[in-house]
């Protein structure tokens, strides 16, 4: 079983979510002393829910499209005014 404190929570989440991903609990510790215990969802005794691929997803999506800083506030932009871009 592994052990995060909560500034690992804070500030590097995605160790702590591999852990559990992985199968693993996590004691939570609050200034030395355990706090709580994150632990994997299992669907029917079945593994740990698999792990998502959003770097591929992205790829998949956009390839290796690089956005310009002029479309990047274009689209910021559209999204304030509630537009689709």
């Amino acid at each position: 079983m592994k052990t995060a404190n909560v500034a690992d929570l804070r500030n590097d989440f995605r160790k702590v979510a591999a852990w559990i991903s992985d199968g693993e609990s996590v004691i939570v510790k609050m200034r030395g002393k355990s706090f709580a215990l994150l632990t994997p969802i299992r669907g029917e005794d079945g593994p740990p829910m698999p792990k998502i691929d959003f770097a591929g997803q992205l790829k998949r999506i956009w390839g290796d499209r690089v956005f310009s800083d002029e479309e990047v506030r274009q689209m910021k932009e559209a999204e304030r005014e509630g537009q689709e871009g």
